[in-house]
Order: structure tokens, then sequence, then C-alpha cells
């Protein structure tokens, strides 16, 4: 396999460039409106009535939020790859990445294109194909960021996954009315630091929320 450039779409798993957007591939009847709920930086936490295999469980970041959809990846489910096991696949040498960084898992975004990867990470180098969230959160979808950490050079905070997930217009604040999703504003710490198997609990407590004392009727914040 030959190494990706910069600015090219990695091999399986790869990254979306700018003009692959997901959410402007998703269609809008109106495209003028704007939504009257923006969970940009919230996290979605999943009900304990969410039965879905991939949903089921999930706390998800929500990198963008418009008239065209919702786009956010799962922050809590791992992959059984690693950073080190992405490097050999997509044929990227590793020259000054620290040790910690390469044993990082990869996580399972969501459902949508699980064929490619996505970067969520601290907002600092300028990369080709990149979406400031906020100033403590960036996404990026080209690969010149991932040859940042093998050269050693990489965002001091990062989450690689596979897939995302992604919502049509409307169906997210379909879901949420339906009580299937909890919403809170996003903390970079859980995002970042919390172990992957506490960020759900840890997700809860930014709610003042027992997830033991949680019922399926809860609204959102």
């Amino acid at each position: 396999m030959k190494k990706s450039k910069v600015s090219k779409p990695l091999p399986v798993p790869g990254l979306l460039q700018e003009s692959e957007s997901p959410l402007h591939k998703m269609e809008s009847k109106d495209t003028s409106a704007t939504p009257a709920l923006n969970l940009a930086n919230h996290f979605l936490i999943a009900m304990p009535s969410m039965q879905d295999p991939v949903f089921g469980g999930a706390v998800v970041y929500v990198c963008e939020h418009n008239e065209n959809g919702v786009l956010g990846v799962i922050i809590n489910k791992a992959t059984d790859m690693t950073m080190d096991v992405l490097f050999e696949r997509i044929d990227l040498e590793v020259t000054a990445a620290n040790d910690q960084m390469t044993r990082k898992p990869i996580m399972l975004g969501g459902p949508v294109q699980d064929d490619r990867g996505f970067v969520l990470h601290t907002p600092g180098a300028r990369y080709s194909s990149s979406l400031t969230v906020t100033d403590e959160v960036a996404f990026t979808t080209s690969i010149d960021v991932l040859e940042a950490v093998a050269k050693g050079a990489g965002p001091q905070r990062m989450l690689v996954s596979i897939g995302y997930s992604g919502w049509s217009p409307g169906q997210l604040e379909d879901e949420i009315s339906r009580n299937g999703w909890l919403t809170v504003n996003a903390d970079p710490a859980v995002l970042f630091e919390v172990p992957i198997e506490e960020r759900y609990v840890a997700a809860m407590k930014l709610l003042g929320i027992d997830p033991l004392m949680l019922t399926s009727e809860a609204g959102h914040a």
C-alpha cells in the first residue's frame, strides 16, 4: 500500500476531505433554515431505554449541527485497533510519536462511513481540512494531522475514530423529544482525559445525575 499524501483521502480507514464533508451530503428541504436547537459542542447521552447496538450506552460529541443535520462522534466505544496499528495500515512511518500516543485505541465513532477516520483534537496547528468547534476542540478530516502525530508534532490531546454518527435534519430533535437522548454542554476533560469506560458516568455527572437512578422518562438540559 502506497503512502497517502497530505490533502489526499486516506486508504481504509481514511479521512474525509473538506469537499466530502458529511453534512454537505445530507439533504435539507429548506437550506435557509437554521435549527431551533443547536447542539454543537454538546454531549448526547443515550438513555437506558435505547437498545440500538451502536448507540446503546453511547456518549456522542456533537461537532456540527446546522440546517443539513447533525454530525457527531461516539467517544466511549473503542475498537480493537490502536494508533500504531492504524499507522501501519496506512503505511505512515512513525519517527517521533510517543508510546503513550501510539497505544491509544481508535474509537468507533458511529455507523456512517465506518471505513474512514475522523480526528477530534485540541486546536493549534493548521491542517488542510479542519472545523474549529470551540477554542478547545477541533475536528479534522485530513491525513496531515496524523502525519504530524507520527513526527511527534501532533495535537496535545486527540481522539481518532472510525466512522461518525449522523442525523438528517430534524431526526435528532425527534429522538430527543421521544426521550432517546440527554444533552449537556461538553467538557473537554471528559472527551480527552477521562478513561473510556468512565465517560458515560462522567457525562451523566455533568447533569448531576446518578446513572443508577436514571429512568427513561428524563428530559434534556
